[in-house]
């Protein structure tokens, strides 16, 4: 395990219907995954097709493992049940920096 700052995306597909509430889910999971101690960007987009994608980028690899045990992952996954199409697919990032060093790499 590094303890290099890495980047997380979250993919959540909400059911038919489900949008609304699962945007209600995780605007009430945000603010305190925000309050967590290496959080640096917890934000979410929605594509085109309904797909909400969320964006992270954490301190390290232990600091993420401890927000997955948390209390505001457990509440979020418990309000998302029966509202997504799949489970939240979580995918950690390793960086590859190419470029300007300012703009090749995320950095918290």
């Amino acid at each position: 395990m590094s303890d290099a700052p890495l980047v997380v995306i979250a993919v959540f597909r909400p059911a038919e219907g489900a949008r609304e509430q699962v945007l209600a889910a995780l605007e009430r999971a945000i603010p305190r995954v925000h309050e967590e101690a290496g959080c640096n960007l917890y934000a979410i987009q929605e594509a085109a097709d309904g797909v909400i994608w969320m964006i992270e980028h954490w301190d390290s690899a232990a600091l993420l493992d401890e927000h997955g045990a948390g209390a505001p992952v457990a509440d979020l996954n418990a309000e998302l049940e029966g509202l997504l199409v799949s489970p939240v697919e979580v995918i950690r990032l390793d960086p590859i920096p190419v470029g300007d060093a300012r703009k090749g790499v995320v950095v918290g």
